[in-house]
């Protein structure tokens, strides 16, 4: 019998984007909107053509420049 994933529902709430199945898909609007932000207070070049899974890695780096990280 295996366990039921519901059962850790945080077990594999974090994955790489690397392994999103979405991850090719254009961003969305939420991601377009921080990486916007985040991009302005880094003086970094925002890329709207980014892929949702790019855009998180983006978001990530952006995130530890700015001090906005977890």
């Amino acid at each position: 019998m295996t366990d039921n994933p519901k059962d850790h529902p945080t077990g594999n709430a974090e994955k790489s984007p690397d392994d999103w199945t979405t991850g090719d898909e254009p961003m969305t609007g939420a991601q377009a909107s921080y990486l916007k932000t985040l991009s302005e207070e880094a003086h970094a070049e925002f890329d709207d053509t980014l892929t949702k899974a790019e855009a998180s890695k983006k978001i990530d780096a952006l995130q530890d420049k700015t001090g906005r990280g977890a």
